[in-house]
């Protein structure tokens, strides 16, 4: 089995090398590092975990570094005697990392599930515990683990029916290794049931709800002064701000023509477009431009940028990390890739700010958080581009309105608050002492 597994992920992985190199390409900044997905790691990481205790966290990209960040701020205290070394897949999850977090927690790049890479990494970091965030799973870097008898755990666990059933179609190369997991956090009782269907022992199993509601913590969210960026692209006082976040290929185009109607109504409407992802930020600006927007991107804004009043219809905001920054400045915020794609982006950070929080009806990467929102009046869901527009027009023109959606929407995230403190007690009890 691990001779076909390993036969068969070489395979795969030469097809696919080309693809990703792409695709690393284009997102930037992929040489630095590159040594590191082979297991190669200089001698900085090597000195700073000499005679270490070391938990090795893993977060694939932006999303669930974001989730990492906060588990490390509660689970750092209860464990003074251990180095804290973060891994990611991508250059863009790297560079949260490096913006998030502090010099002293060790950041690299995961290795390609490859034996000898494994082996390599494994043989440098000597994790004594291993946190993966969501469904990662490798079974080399498991196979390893379990040799090792390194306890490992994963957190904000969550499994559709249709990923459910793939797993029981392979149960024979995934039951064992699911089986020696140490402590897994599920997101919903759904979720446990097929977790546990799936090989994961009933005993390690616990429902400790969604980390992205306690990861959506504000307090440190003001490193970026958004109204005074605004001001220099000429966004008039009292204007009011439509946020797309998130926005997928498709999406931009629709929220522009909207824009444009809206406008007749909204005179002093102003538009920001967060794409999901940066590299795709030309794409975004043909489709704004081809639809007569006038926007800038956030990348060409310098301190001595001043635009005059109507030079600028939008902001573009072609950055990784910066996007929950400018949730404070809108007024309604449109979740992407709920209306052209399917998965839906996360909700939770502009509701956790108190927006007007709309979106479309592809929302199937939250499955027990979208109804929460919509069922308790926190989020308004619309069915295509035409619904969407008309919702846009009432929030903008009742004032009241946006201010309940946002308040209702701020309770159902402090009533799902709590889950990082239960999952950091589920690492902490199965820890070897040191």
């Amino acid at each position: 089995m691990r001779f076909l597994y390993n036969l068969f992920f070489l395979i795969g992985f030469v097809l696919a090398a080309p693809f990703y190199l792409m695709k690393m390409v284009r997102r930037g900044n992929w040489r630095a590092g590159f040594g590191e997905r082979f297991g190669n790691y200089d001698h900085r990481l090597k000195q700073a975990l000499t005679n270490r205790h070391v938990i090795w966290l893993h977060a694939v990209s932006v999303g669930e570094v974001n989730i990492c960040t906060q588990l490390i701020r509660v689970l750092e205290p209860r464990v003074p005697n251990y180095k804290i070394v973060v891994s990611t897949t991508t250059s863009t999850g790297m560079a949260e990392l490096e913006r998030l977090l502090p010099a002293h927690i060790s950041k690299i790049y995961y290795p390609i599930d490859r034996r000898k890479h494994v082996k390599r990494a494994m043989g440098v970091i000597h994790p004594e515990a291993v946190v993966l965030v969501e469904a990662e799973i490798w079974p080399n870097f498991l196979w390893a683990l379990q040799r090792r008898r390194v306890p490992h755990f994963l957190v904000n666990a969550r499994l559709s029916e249709r990923s459910f059933r793939g797993y029981r179609r392979f149960g024979f190369l995934f039951r064992d290794l699911f089986f020696h997991f140490d402590g897994v956090g599920a997101q919903t009782e759904s979720d446990a049931a097929r977790l546990r269907g799936i090989g994961f022992r009933p005993e390690a199993v616990h429902v400790v709800g969604s980390l992205k509601f306690d990861a959506a913590k504000l307090d440190e969210w003001r490193l970026l002064d958004v109204p005074a960026l605004l001001r220099q692209l000429g966004m008039p006082e009292g204007a009011l701000v439509l946020l797309g976040g998130s926005t997928h290929s498709g999406e931009e185009a629709i929220l522009a023509e909207i824009f444009a109607r809206l406008r007749l109504r909204f005179p002093k409407l102003f538009l920001i477009v967060a794409p999901r992802h940066h590299e795709r930020g030309r794409e975004a600006g043909e489709a704004l431009a081809s639809k007569g927007v006038k926007f800038a991107y956030r990348t060409e804004i310098t301190p001595q940028t001043q635009k005059r009043p109507g030079e600028v219809d939008c902001l573009l905001v072609n950055t990784t990390g910066e996007l929950r920054f400018f949730y404070g400045a809108a007024d309604v915020v449109f979740v992407g890739k709920s209306l052209t794609a399917e998965g839906g982006q996360n909700p939770i950070e502009p509701a956790a700010l108190g927006k007007a929080v709309v979106f479309g009806p592809n929302m199937q990467n939250f499955p027990q958080v979208v109804p929460q929102f919509v069922a308790r009046g926190g989020a308004v869901q619309v069915q295509d581009a035409a619904e969407l527009e008309r919702v846009l027009g009432e929030l903008l023109a009742d004032p009241a309105r946006r201010l309940q959606l946002g308040r209702m929407g701020q309770e159902v995230v402090r009533d799902n608050l709590g889950s990082l403190e239960k999952t950091v007690e589920m690492i902490v009890k199965h820890l070897p002492p040191c």
